[in-house]
């Protein structure tokens, strides 16, 4: 078995040969298990499940490598896109080639291409890295830009882990390596009934977001043996919504509500002025609870949401500010832990290492942000905390699983 990376050893130390830094990996139940355990989901960026910022993109930026193994995997990432969405683009290139370093030897060379976020970009860079020997592609960030990858793909009968939170483009070799909402509402659904609170009222966005979580919260709740006593969605009107669901909660337990930080709140606020009692019922949330607005909500106190525990993205950080001299965006982890993925396989699973059979193993991987495995459909499932929201930050009530059931 090969032991995991010591997370507090430092980034740019000596390599050290033997069996005491044999890289990041494990086996779990035989299933490659990558070092480190779990990060804070944020709701900074959605460059994954959005398309790309209407200004005008810089100048593509020249294909680069890293590392000299006999592997090739390629990288696809908006570059030299506008905005926020460039600068996260070059944060996850840095993961990348962190997790390349802290590996000893890995037998793998990333081709790192930018599609300057554009579909048009993504298909033309994984042509290129096919047609340089990659054997797996890791990206797009977009979503709009993941079939046009999967298409060259295919073609060659290579699989994609993409980093787009949009699960309708998730299929057959196209696998979501991201936070799906989906795991969220699952985690959070199954923790609460738990505790007893299987009557449900829900508040959810009317958006491609609250779609999402709509058609998750509305399975995951039966399953549990609960009902959905009341379910309202809102868009710049939210008094009106939570009017409704107010004169509901009587028969409730519980109160779901899936938005961001600044939008939870004034929900919470809508719903107090609509004379909902917060305090009598326990609020349920996604990860996108995280957020400074919701920990200095008076009315969120107490709160409950699904989230990756907060300590592998904080060791994370401390290695990335070491190395970079600056902060990481929260998507980083996401490079970091498919390059050490496909580093794990390339390693120990011969010539099937990016094979389906071996990418939807049911034991599943653990990185960064903790447990997760990708499912047959290019979904994923994560294994996660549950946090409660206090004035301080996210407190862990219930810890991330060690294993996937069956």
């Amino acid at each position: 078995m090969l032991g995991p990376r010591d997370p507090k050893s430092p980034v740019e130390e000596p390599p050290i040969s033997g069996a005491t830094r044999r890289g990041a990996l494990g086996l779990l139940l035989g299933a490659p298990l990558l070092s480190a355990c779990a990060g804070v989901q944020q709701s900074l960026s959605h460059f994954s499940s959005s398309p790309p910022p209407a200004q005008p993109a810089g100048p593509p930026q020249q294909a680069t490598t890293a590392g000299t193994g006999g592997v090739k995997v390629a990288v696809i990432l908006p570059l030299s896109a506008a905005g926020n969405a460039g600068l996260a683009a070059q944060s996850m290139r840095n993961a990348a080639e962190m997790a390349l370093a802290e590996f000893q030897n890995p037998n793998i060379q990333l081709l790192i291409k930018d599609d300057n976020g554009s579909p048009q970009g993504a298909q033309a860079g994984a042509q290129q890295a096919v047609e340089e020997g990659a054997e797996i592609i890791l990206g797009p960030l977009f979503a709009q830009s993941v079939p046009a990858v999967a298409q060259v793909a295919r073609t060659r009968g290579i699989s994609v882990i993409a980093f787009s939170t949009d699960s309708s483009i998730a299929g057959r070799g196209v696998y979501l390596l991201s936070f799906l909402p989906e795991s969220d509402v699952n985690r959070i659904i199954e923790y609460s009934a738990s505790i007893g609170k299987r009557s449900v009222a829900v508040l959810v966005p009317d958006n491609a977001y609250g779609n999402v979580v709509e058609a998750a919260v509305k399975a995951a709740v039966p399953r549990r043996g609960g009902r959905v006593v009341a379910f309202e969605k809102y868009g710049a009107d939210r008094a009106t919504p939570a009017r409704t669901v107010a004169q509901q909660l009587g028969s409730a337990d519980a109160l779901f509500i899936a938005d961001d930080g600044d939008a939870v709140v004034a929900v919470a606020d809508a719903m107090t002025a609509a004379g909902a009692n917060l305090r009598n019922i326990q609020l349920l949330g996604t990860g996108l609870w995280d957020n400074p607005r919701v920990y200095a909500s008076s009315a969120l106190q107490g709160g409950l949401y699904a989230a990756p525990d907060p300590a592998g993205f904080r060791a994370f950080s401390g290695r990335y500010r070491t190395k970079y001299g600056a902060e990481p965006v929260r998507t980083a982890t996401l490079a970091y832990d498919a390059v050490a993925l496909v580093a794990a396989l390339a390693r120990t699973q011969g010539t099937t290492r990016f094979s389906s059979d071996v990418l939807t193993n049911p034991s599943g991987f653990a990185g960064i942000d903790g447990l997760f495995r990708f499912r047959a459909d290019g979904t994923n499932e994560r294994g996660l905390a549950v946090m409660k929201v206090t004035t301080g930050g996210g407190v862990a009530v219930a810890g991330s699983p060690k294993s996937f059931g069956a």
